[in-house]
């Protein structure tokens, strides 16, 4: 019983602002030339006692596909939200589950199902005390940084590929460009960092990761490049109703 036990006090470190603005946002997933080939949505849901949940999902029509999903709550003051479950599936050209990543963090644990030719396997690993880990909601976590109340975000990642494992990351403001109304697009980009000379050579391997935001809110999110999962392709969701013009900036 004691070692089935979760952690006392377990729970993410992490603080998140509240959403502005709640409801489905459409979008549509793109490939690395900026042709249409799915559906995707954002999904922001206030559930009781002032909870939250974000549901992410993007695809290629009749192909591959992924949908994550995060649930948040208040702190005990109410100022800011913090994580409670995170999960994403995957699903190969074929429809196939690939596998299942969650993250529970009041049990600080952490999990990667993955299927493969002799069945499932399951790796479980713990989450650090002060647990910083963050795969989903990164459109709320990097909030002060298109604030410009920060210049920089330090997380971690919960990778499954060789094995489940925690990823330092750092996130910076990559580019602010002005759309001619007083108004700015920011691209976020966040990297791994290996530490030092290592991290100058992974780059040449690692896929660039960025999300993009408007300043005019209130659903600042507009869109995300990212691989539709491990050793997928390289897409980008992209929230509908963009002018055609701010589709060339996202590259």
């Amino acid at each position: 019983m004691l070692l089935a036990a979760a952690p006392a006090g377990a729970e993410s470190s992490l603080r998140l602002p509240h959403p502005t603005a709640f409801g489905t946002i459409p979008a549509s997933t793109y490939d690395a030339n900026h042709k249409r080939v799915g559906e995707a949505h954002l999904v922001v849901e206030e559930l009781s006692e002032n909870r939250v949940r974000l549901l992410v999902e993007s695809g290629i029509d009749g192909g591959a596909r992924t949908v994550a999903s995060a649930l948040l709550e208040p702190t005990d003051d109410g100022r800011f939200l913090k994580l409670v479950k995170e999960e994403s599936r995957s699903f190969d050209a074929d429809g196939i589950a690939m596998g299942v990543m969650s993250i529970d963090h009041e049990a600080g644990t952490a999990s990667c199902n993955t299927t493969r030719e002799d069945g499932m396997t399951t790796e479980t690993i713990d989450l650090p005390s002060d647990d910083r880990v963050a795969n989903v909601p990164l459109n709320l976590l990097f909030q002060p940084l298109v604030d410009g109340t920060t210049d920089d975000v330090t997380f971690q990642l919960l990778l499954c590929r060789f094995g489940a494992r925690l990823v330092d990351i750092d996130a910076r403001v990559a580019s602010r460009e002005n759309d001619g109304d007083g108004n700015s697009i920011i691209e976020v980009e966040y990297q791994p960092n290996f530490g030092g000379f290592v991290s100058l050579i992974a780059k040449k391997w690692i896929p660039k990761l960025s999300i993009w935001f408007d300043s005019r809110g209130p659903n600042e999110w507009i869109a995300h490049r990212i691989p539709l999962y491990s050793k997928g392709p390289e897409v980008f969701v992209i929230r509908d109703g963009l002018p055609s013009s701010w589709l060339g900036r996202l590259h």
